[in-house]
């Protein structure tokens, strides 16, 4: 929060590692930082990027009370893609999260979600999972181009191509993104 501060930031994403192991899945250090930047940075937007606190509804309850501007947690792959990439969680798990922060938040928080591409997802994949995502409130939306960090990690399949970028993101605004 002092950092955010200092650097006059007017939008800071906060974000963390996975703390299952905490009782409360790590809501807390959010509601903590929430509170520092508007105290101490009060014009400043935030958006907390979470993980999906197992599906809990009280961690996820104390982050939506600090109305963060924007609560984003990612989805990541195409359904299809979750035992393969996103193994100990689901597609499931994730849209009731989405769709539960943003019945909390109601008006006040804007809800995002991202998926990466380049693991074998269709396009057809991409735009039904759109579409779901669109159906559990989620507002805004970013698609990337996954890209393997080292040979531990799951191989590209392919690069998608910019044009297909743009294709995408006429179909996501078609389905009522905002951005």
């Amino acid at each position: 929060a002092r950092q955010v501060a200092r650097m006059g930031l007017r939008h800071a994403v906060i974000t963390s590692v996975d703390r299952d192991d905490l009782p409360d899945k790590g809501a807390s250090a959010f509601v903590g930082v929430i509170r520092q930047i508007r105290r101490q940075a009060p014009r400043c937007k935030v958006e907390v990027l979470t993980p999906d606190f197992q599906g809990l509804d009280m961690p996820l309850a104390r982050v939506i009370t600090e109305r963060p501007d924007v609560f984003n947690h990612n989805v990541e792959v195409a359904p299809r893609l979750y035992p393969l990439a996103r193994r100990g969680s689901t597609w499931e798990r994730s849209l009731r999260v989405l769709r539960n922060a943003k019945e909390m938040g109601e008006d006040e928080v804007v809800t995002k979600s991202g998926l990466m591409v380049g693991l074998g997802e269709t396009h057809d994949e991409l735009v039904e999972a759109f579409g779901v995502l669109r159906e559990h409130g989620v507002q805004v939306l970013t698609v990337g181009q996954y890209l393997r960090p080292t040979r531990d990690h799951l191989p590209v399949v392919r690069y998608w191509h910019p044009d297909e970028f743009a294709e995408l993101e006429r179909e996501a605004y078609a389905l009522g993104f905002e951005s």
